[in-house]
């Protein structure tokens, strides 16, 4: 194709595209003010991380250019870092998959039940996720003295002679912290789960009996899943969002650092760094880090969902 076809055809393409919006106007005038929040507090913060990882940037002086030394310094000289980022790893393979699964496996059981039974049952399965008590209750669980409940119950069984430091040993703290956020990471996939169940219609099931389903999981592969991608894909963006973004629960029952960076994370990493060394520059490399490490599995992850029932 020459130059000058090439032009025309992209001319067109403009000229038809400036023809949709201004048909459409009243369409874009109504969407103009989210456009403007989420450019604003969305899209343009990351932009100002990303070109300020390129930076030394103190706060208190302008930032200079310094080109790739952050990221060199992060994945050649930073070992908490490379810690950190294993250790989120290790968290987000595990919490990820499984609460995700956990939190449809719920919704699709608690679905069945009764309209008023199954309100209250979503009350009392999705309550305790945004208590402001979780921490307190689950460092009384993992309490290291005989106090604590874990504790409490081994040794009166026999199992332990002497109180675990489930909150402090090394050894202890990542399967403790797998669980409480595995506990933690149910609640809004599970309700938006639980939303696509009930605006599925009930003639497919119909149909699909008529059709030659004969068991549950054949209805759950053919008429369930495919009728619900667009849960499954928000489920799966808030999954990984969540087990990426995991800091406070480390944090509030692990303490900060955590005894050998045992479950420092790189959510972890990036508050020492922007909010209490103020190095707005490197924090904000490791920011860029997570970002399109996010990303990129979120791509992967949708990619594979469009094929559940294909």
């Amino acid at each position: 194709m020459s130059l000058a076809r090439y032009l025309d055809k992209r001319r067109e393409s403009d000229e038809s595209m400036a023809r949709d919006m201004y048909r459409h106007r009243v369409c874009y005038i109504f969407l103009a003010p989210y456009a403007i929040v989420f450019i604003l507090f969305f899209v343009a913060p990351v932009l100002i991380s990303v070109f300020f990882s390129f930076t030394y940037f103190n706060i208190l002086e302008p930032p200079k250019f310094i080109g790739l030394r952050n990221y060199i310094n992060l994945l050649l000289a930073d070992d908490v870092f490379l810690i950190s980022m294993k250790n989120t790893f290790i968290m987000a393979a595990i919490t990820g998959p499984i609460g995700y699964i956990a939190a449809f496996l719920f919704a699709w059981f608690i679905n069945e039940l009764p309209r008023y039974i199954r309100a209250f049952v979503t009350l009392i399965f999705y309550a305790p996720s945004i208590s402001g008590a979780v921490y307190m209750i689950w460092g009384l669980i993992f309490s290291g003295d005989a106090y604590g409940y874990i504790n409490g119950a081994l040794m009166s069984l026999g199992i332990l002679d002497q109180p675990v430091l489930w909150l402090t040993d090394p050894k202890f703290m990542m399967p403790v912290m797998l669980v409480v956020i595995l506990w933690m990471s149910l609640g809004a996939g599970f309700l938006a789960f639980l939303a696509g169940l009930s605006t599925i219609d009930v003639s497919l099931y119909e149909a699909g009996l008529v059709d030659g389903i004969s068991n549950r999981w054949q209805e759950l592969w053919y008429i369930t899943l495919p009728n619900m991608k667009g849960m499954l894909m928000f489920g799966a963006v808030m999954a990984i969002t969540q087990s990426f973004g995991v800091a406070d629960v480390t944090v509030a029952l692990a303490g900060f650092p955590s005894t050998d960076y045992a479950v420092h994370t790189v959510v972890n990493h990036l508050v020492d760094y922007g909010s209490i060394r103020f190095e707005m520059g490197y924090a904000s490399a490791i920011a860029t880090i997570l970002f399109f490490t996010m990303i990129v599995i979120n791509a992967v992850i949708q990619k594979l969902l469009k094929r559940v029932g294909s």
